[in-house]
């Protein structure tokens, strides 16, 4: 294999993963492009942004033939590096991404469903942000082949990660005062509360400033054929957010409630392997593993304001499985492409539809002597799947507020990333 292939190699799938990665499963998003470690020169940079636009809409609302509108709204994954070589044998990358998240709106008839426990879900969106800090220690010559000798390195770095999620909901007056009711508040202090908030809306919003989380790893390769094998582990991260609940009856109750969460966002294992098969070319898998079944309730008490209490958001998801294999070709000394096909393994259980998911990802590289533009498109077939309702309203546990069922449906992205090197 020739020397420009080599240089070319470490980052020329880049575009078609990082569309991929973007419709991985449960809520993950981006991932750091802690890849740039292994890229040659002294100083590399690649930023870059996916859109991804996923279609999935209800099929059926409690037996009835759905009418809303899709329900997840489209969303943009940006991710940014930065790597200085520190010695010959050390470097060091800056990272940005935005790990989880998810954005849904919901129709009037979603809406209406709910709003049999008392308030009907309008609107979701949950986002994180990543800033990490990674570096590699780098040792030449650790064995002996007849394709070249192999080099070893050993993988650390910090990150930080925020919390951010903002959740409105429709109110049904009469249910509310009925709960009012049974919590022992007076009928005077419960009818009016119920009566004020009837058809209006309330927000529930966290932010949870950063916290602190680690990755390490370790990566063995053969640079004269483009081989490389990693395993890289990603900590889990507890978030306690603070925030507000506030509602259109707040001045009843002499102001907004404040609001405290407890939750945990996962932690990863992933083994990426890749290897030049002929000049030229190159085949590239992975196979990660994501701790969703941490993630079954996000709890949170709310304090003051009109309707304070104990509640959480279910999830009961289980754990999640994301398979890659694809296939690279370098056309030219300036052109290049690749294709990858993922399968992620859906992480519902009882609350939701986050089903299996099978991704189709190509990716193109122009390539300069300092800079290169990548570019990407994807489609995701998303599996279908049914939610029951709860055995009893507001009875928590198994099972959504309304039943529903939805279809097989598609998530399409576009991305492109620019990368400079010296």
């Amino acid at each position: 294999m020739g020397g420009a292939f080599r240089v070319f190699i470490a980052g020329f799938a880049g575009a078609a993963i990082t569309v991929a990665s973007a419709q991985a499963g449960g809520f993950s998003r981006g991932t750091a492009d802690t890849d740039i470690l292994f890229e040659e020169g002294n100083f590399s940079m690649r930023a870059g942004a996916t859109a991804v636009a996923p279609q999935r809409g209800y099929s059926t609302i409690n037996g009835v033939a759905a009418t809303d509108p899709n329900y997840t709204n489209t969303y943009y994954v940006p991710t940014g590096a930065i790597k200085l070589n520190l010695t010959d044998n050390a470097r060091c990358a800056g990272t940005y991404t935005q790990p989880y998240g998810a954005s849904s709106s919901y129709g009037p008839q979603a809406i209406a469903a709910g709003l049999i426990d008392g308030s009907g879900l309008v609107s979701r969106d949950f986002t994180t942000d990543e800033f990490g800090l990674t570096c590699a220690l780098m040792f030449n010559d650790v064995g002996s082949f007849s394709v070249g000798s192999g080099r070893l390195s050993l993988i650390g770095g910090v990150f930080i990660e925020n919390f951010t999620y903002a959740e409105v909901v429709q109110f049904q007056g009469a249910v509310i005062t009925g709960a009012l009711l049974a919590a022992g508040q007076p009928a005077l202090v419960a009818g009016a509360i119920g009566g004020t908030l009837n058809g209006t809306q309330g927000t529930l919003s966290f932010d949870g400033g950063y916290n602190p989380g680690y990755r390490f790893g370790i990566a063995y390769e053969i640079p004269e054929i483009a081989a490389r094998v990693q395993l890289l582990y990603r900590s889990q991260v507890t978030h306690n957010p603070a925030g507000t609940f506030a509602t259109a009856a707040d001045f009843l109750a002499g102001g907004t409630g404040t609001s405290l969460g407890n939750g945990t966002l996962p932690q990863s294992v992933e083994l990426r392997a890749q290897t030049g098969v002929a000049p030229g070319t190159l085949v590239f898998g992975s196979v990660k593993w994501t701790d969703w079944s941490v993630l079954q309730t996000l709890n949170y008490t709310v304090t003051g304001g009109a309707l304070p209490g104990v509640r959480n958001l279910e999830f009961f998801w289980q754990d999640g499985w994301t398979v890659t294999g694809g296939v690279g070709r370098q056309f030219t000394d300036w052109m290049s492409g690749s294709v990858s096909l993922t399968w992620d393994k859906g992480v519902s259980t009882t609350e939701d539809v986050f089903t299996d998911t099978w991704t189709l990802a190509t990716g193109v590289e122009f390539r300069g002597e300092r800079a290169s533009l990548q570019l990407g498109g994807a489609i995701s077939h998303l599996a279908g799947g049914s939610v029951a309702a709860e055995a009893a309203v507001g009875a928590g546990g198994p099972g959504d507020t309304f039943a529903y069922t939805v279809g097989s449906d598609w998530s399409y992205a576009v991305g492109g990333r620019f990368v400079v090197n010296w």
